[in-house]
């Protein structure tokens, strides 16, 4: 099960998570990466000067900026000039150019461009070289002497910049709302205004717009510095506000599928995002994860509430934006005081906590650091949300398997046991002489046993509601079902045994009928032990080829027992008739072809 894991691009590093993910009823999920494809394009920008539209897709420095449908020239617009500069210093991602090549004849097979770090940074690369500020050129006239990195509490970045003139510069980007509390003035063309309540609200405005236009939204400030601090981040006060930029992170078109399957399984899906509201609820709906009235909770509502109002909410809220890793904390433990068995995903170091308290920490394999690897359960090799749901399926799908093995074998033993002890009850010899029985244990309880190992999953699996993660492993019936199927075993072997007994008084002939009925009763027992809720044609009789192979094989070995000489003699069989066959096969089918009519009549 493990091994079809990772061909799902699951990878599990502590087992017992497999146990783990049938259970789960909550998927907490970061929206960009996970939910979306995270291949960030700059579709938008916003000045004072008025919006700017942005051509082009992917990291290919393609396209064009335009201002009411007419091309703007960087020499017309200052303040987009020092915005697309920003953005190309303040990063840390550069863009590659790969090439496919075909592996005959080394021919060329495609060029792309591929982003090399964060998409989000790589993004804002791009937007600028389509206007030819390309960072190598920037940096030829632009020292970076200094670095505050982006921080997820922080929620922004910032350089200390010199240029040629030896004027040194301070250059932020990061969440708008952050970096807005943090300016006096703006940037309008040319000119730097104060910064007065009427141009908040016109920010905030746009910064609606492009949220509700599902763009993920990135503000930029400046200021020049007269002095500098040892302490860079004192820095960051008095900034001025350049401008926005929207960036689209398009749906994974496989998520809106998933989060289907999750709703018919039961399962609750949550996203947790830094992002904006707007762009997380305009994401949110476009997958079918909320509707257009639900609520998004923010970080700042999480640290505002507790006890009954905080249970609320998370019984509640499907979107939870602009949180910080001690909100996803937060969200994990309230969850699970609620009864609720979490997954949560991660990929940074700060989120290490938050997986590791969730009941199953599901980290990102491409965009995770180590941290996060080491301290999560499941790797998602693809950073895929559809993944986490086809583990899911498949950690389902091995605990019904773990049963079925259980089921199988117990009751072939309560019948093994059921037998010989209903035989000393009527006085009579011994059914089974040992090899004979050790040849059952070992032959067709083995082989058979491991194929249910291997059953694929019933077609229903996701339509059923998580199990309780205390219940046991005998719930639901199983301890019933391998009392009940024990005993016709049991009780259909003694009576063959017995009337063949009285029938010949031939002892050697009455063992090898048992023998025989025993193990038959068994691998017929075995085709209604791979699903608890579906009839044998339901499932399918050849779906699992293996168990059809095992069950074939452990046939063919039985009848070299009875029909070899040597092997004869040494288990003490006879050779059987069709009459003493036609008695063998009817008495073991009959236990199968009676519960398969019970479970037919109740259904109808």
């Amino acid at each position: 099960g493990v091994q079809r894991m990772i061909k799902a691009q699951a990878i599990v590093r502590k087992l017992p998570a497999v146990e783990t993910l049938g259970c789960a009823s909550v998927i907490c999920s970061d929206k960009t990466g996970t939910l979306t494809k995270n291949e960030m394009t700059v579709r938008r920008i916003w000045l004072a000067s008025g919006p700017v539209e942005v051509s082009g897709d992917g990291y290919a420095p393609e396209g064009e900026l335009r201002r009411a449908g007419r091309l703007l020239p960087l020499e017309q617009a200052p303040d987009l000039a020092l915005l697309l500069t920003i953005s190309a210093l303040c990063n840390n991602s550069d863009v590659v150019l790969q090439t496919e090549t075909a592996r005959r004849f080394n021919k060329k097979k495609r060029i792309s461009y591929v982003a090399k770090g964060d998409p989000t940074e790589a993004a804002l690369l791009t937007v600028a070289t389509k206007v030819g500020l390309a960072r190598e050129q920037l940096l030829l006239n632009n020292q970076i002497i200094d670095e505050i990195p982006f921080d997820s509490e922080r929620k922004r970045m910032s350089i200390l910049v010199s240029d040629p003139r030896g004027n040194r510069w301070l250059y932020s980007k990061g969440a708008p709302d952050v970096l807005l509390s943090l300016c006096t003035h703006y940037l309008d063309g040319s000119a730097v205004r104060r910064l007065a309540p009427e141009q908040v609200e016109r920010v905030h405005a746009a910064l609606a717009e492009m949220g509700d236009a599902a763009l993920r939204v990135l503000a930029t400030a400046y200021r020049r510095l007269d002095y500098v601090s040892s302490e860079l981040e004192t820095l960051e006060t008095q900034l001025i506000f350049v401008g926005l930029l929207g960036l689209i992170d398009p749906p994974r078109p496989e998520a809106k599928e998933a989060l289907k399957v999750c709703r018919q399984a039961g399962i609750r899906a949550v996203m947790i995002t830094g992002d904006h509201a707007r762009t997380a609820k305009a994401i949110g709906v476009e997958l079918g994860l909320v509707g257009v009235d639900d609520r998004v909770y923010a970080g700042a509502d999480l640290d505002q509430l507790a006890g009954a109002e905080l249970e609320n909410v998370m019984r509640q809220g499907s979107i939870f934006a602009r949180v910080s890793p001690h909100h996803k904390l937060k969200i994990v433990r309230s969850l699970k005081q609620a009864g609720q068995v979490v997954a949560m995903t991660g990929d940074g170091i700060n989120d290490a906590p938050a997986l590791m308290e969730a009941d199953i920490g599901v980290a990102m394999g491409q965009t995770g650091t180590d941290v996060a690897k080491e301290a999560a359960a499941l790797i998602l090799r693809d950073d895929n949300f559809a993944t986490i749901v086809a583990a899911i399926r498949e950690g389902r799908g091995i605990y019904d398997n773990i049963r079925k093995f259980i089921r199988y074998l117990l009751s072939c033993n309560v019948g093994e046991l059921l037998t010989v002890f209903l035989t000393m009850l009527l006085r009579l010899p011994l059914p089974l002489k040992p090899l004979q029985i050790l040849w059952v244990n070992l032959v067709t309880d083995g082989l058979p046993a491991m194929a249910l190992g291997v059953e694929p999953a019933d077609a229903n699996l996701m339509e059923r509601q998580p199990r309780p993660k205390q219940e046991s492993i005998f719930a639901r019936g199983l301890a019933r079902r391998i009392l009940t199927r024990g005993c016709l075993i049991g009780i259909t072997t003694t009576l063959v045994f017995a009337s063949s007994m009285l029938r010949t008084g031939d002892l050697r002939l009455a063992r090898t009928m048992a023998f025989a009925t025993l193990v038959f009763c068994q691998l017929f027992h075995v085709f209604d032990c791979r699903s608890e809720t579906m009839g044998i044609m339901e499932k399918g009789f050849f779906s699992n080829p293996y168990l059809i192979a095992s069950v074939l094989f452990s046939s063919v070995l039985f009848l070299i027992v009875l029909y070899v000489p040597s092997l004869r003699l040494l288990f003490d069989t006879v050779a059987l008739d069709h009459h003493q066959w036609l008695v063998v096969l009817t008495a073991s089918g009959l236990p199968t072809l009676v519960i398969g009519l019970r479970r037919l009549l109740r259904r109808r």
